[in-house]
């Protein structure tokens, strides 16, 4: 089965777009000296992560959801779960990335927290004048 031109125009361009959405979110993490700037970053780049590994997961082309066809009351040949497994998508990173979300939405939480005490003890969130203040 061959690829057709607009999807490997399709396939190039999320490609490119991961790659520069990965360069910018990572300049604004190392970069950037606003706490604020950095946990945005953070997080574009914690989504970017989700996204790869959701396409890690794609099978194309797209079908209809496996349905087992065979007799229930007998297992399944070699065959029929072959023909069910070839149709089947993984669950694997699918699970690996809702269970990334939740972990990213408490880590984002936690920074949060953190640079919600630096502007309370510093009054700004701009971290070379956080090394000032600090001596």
């Amino acid at each position: 089965m061959g690829t057709s031109t607009i999807d490997l125009f399709l396939g190039n361009f999320i490609l490119i777009a991961i790659i520069g959405t990965i360069a910018v979110s990572l300049y604004g993490i190392v970069a950037k000296p606003n706490l604020i700037k950095k946990i945005i970053a953070l997080t574009i780049f914690t989504d970017t992560a989700n996204v790869i590994a959701i396409l890690i997961g794609f099978r194309k082309p797209p079908s209809v959801p496996p349905v087992f066809t065979g007799d229930l009351t007998r297992p399944p040949t070699l065959e029929e779960l072959r023909i069910f497994a070839s149709s089947a998508v993984d669950p694997l990173p699918q699970a690996l990335v809702l269970t990334a979300i939740v972990i990213g939405m408490a880590v984002n939480l936690l920074i949060i927290f953190i640079t919600l005490q630096v502007f309370r003890l510093y009054g700004t969130v701009d971290m070379r004048r956080v090394r000032e203040l600090r001596g």
